[in-house]
């Protein structure tokens, strides 16, 4: 078979496909990613051929922006006005093409991709999505039903009101089912996988020298909890001095500090740090999350799950995206201390960190969802119900 897997925006959108297109591969598939052309270099560094099909949502490399407080509603109209409007009509357009020229079997995107649903609809590929937003709430037939009808109407396609187009034939969920916002129930199609995190794939053997010397820095400061802070891959840059605030409460602490800036900054940016502190611009989450004691992130999907599936509790400062609406459902079960990123003091951070590792509680809250975690189906599962959809389709 011929599988196409898309996404629209960065790593936070590519890390949930990896481990299902290494499982189609092993099988004997032909694998192509599709994805805005900033995001080329790191797919074909994993290892996958990978062609350009628009969208912008990454900002310049040098782009050091000063933090802003969450605005829900904002979040929301990026949503509906840029990935269900402006991206979703680019893509579709391109994608079109890429169908034409590659012909697919089926399409698998991530699940703001909605110009690659429209695509495959147009030309009757069938198409599966992938959760990226573990918490839910933001795709809503109030908030994009009016843009993707809009869309669909170009390219010949009936109304969809209710947004079935968007979960016709299958969803994976990498996220525990304990997890979703009981207010934005999954789809009959929806299947859960354990998150791309916990799945042992073959991997590149570059990526492995990074997170060897944090392991070999940790061996040599064992007997001390080790708390990971990170602001992900895409708000690391629009986050003013939030770095240098926690940083300052975290390194107070008796503990092993591990942070990831991002590939964009240059961890020097950061000042000289004590003994007890190591910045890295990037380590792969499963070889350092198994070693943690606490994460202190900005709440990003990829970031919460990964460390609920090794049951580490989390301290969280969310400032935009999905974020807020994941840092909601950390709280409410128990898993986080929620800080506000724009008041928050290096004495609050570390304070929080402090009552998180000592208050049993947390732990055992995240314990309970990396059990639940651990039994769910794996990317193998999730690449043979890709091949059912297929075989499903008698004019394929």
């Amino acid at each position: 078979m011929r599988l196409l897997f898309t996404f629209t925006g960065g790593s936070g959108h590519f890390l949930p496909a990896i481990p299902i297109a290494r499982a189609a591969m092993a099988r004997g598939h032909q694998v192509l990613f599709s994805a805005q052309e900033r995001m080329l270099s790191t797919v074909e560094a994993e290892g996958f051929p990978a062609i350009g099909s628009g969208g912008h949502t990454l900002t310049d490399p040098s782009l050091r922006a000063p933090l802003l407080p969450v605005d829900r509603g904002h979040e929301e109209r990026v949503i509906r006005d840029v990935f269900a409007g402006i991206m979703a009509r680019e893509r579709a357009a391109r994608l079109l093409d890429v169908c034409d020229s590659w012909r697919p079997d089926v399409v698998i995107r991530d699940e703001v991709d909605f110009g690659a649903a429209v695509a495959a609809e147009r030309l009757g590929i069938p198409h599966a999505s992938i959760v990226v937003l573990a918490a839910g709430g933001l795709i809503r037939p109030d908030l994009v039903a009016k843009p993707l009808d809009a869309l669909r109407v170009e390219h010949a396609l009936p109304a969809d009101p209710q947004l079935e187009m968007l979960h016709r034939y299958l969803t994976l969920v990498p996220v525990p089912p304990t997890y979703r916002t009981p207010g934005d129930p999954l789809p009959a199609t929806a299947r859960h996988i354990r998150p791309a995190v916990l799945d042992s794939t073959p991997m590149p053997a570059h990526h492995d020298a990074s997170g060897t010397l944090v392991l070999d820095w940790l061996h040599e400061r064992s007997g001390r909890p080790t708390v990971y802070f990170t602001l992900g891959t895409v708000f690391h840059q629009e986050s003013g001095d939030l770095f240098s605030r926690v940083v300052a409460g975290l390194r107070e602490l008796d503990a092993n500090i591990i942070v990831t800036v991002g590939r964009e900054i240059d961890p020097a940016e950061l000042g000289d740090q004590p003994a007890n502190v190591r910045v890295d611009r990037f380590v792969r989450q499963e070889t350092l999350l198994p070693h943690c004691d606490i994460v202190v992130s900005h709440a990003g999907s990829g970031s919460v799950i990964g460390a609920l599936a090794f049951g580490v509790p989390l301290v969280l400062l969310p400032m935009g995206a999905d974020q807020p609406l994941n840092a909601d459902r950390c709280k409410a079960l128990g898993v986080a201390r929620v800080l506000d990123p724009i008041t928050v003091s290096s004495g609050d951070v570390r304070l929080a960190v402090i009552d998180v590792l000592r208050a049993p509680s947390y732990r055992d809250a995240a314990t309970r969802i990396q059990h639940e975690t651990a039994e769910l189906p794996t990317s193998a599962d999730a690449a043979t119900w890709i091949e059912d959809l297929s075989r499903a389709d008698p004019s394929r």
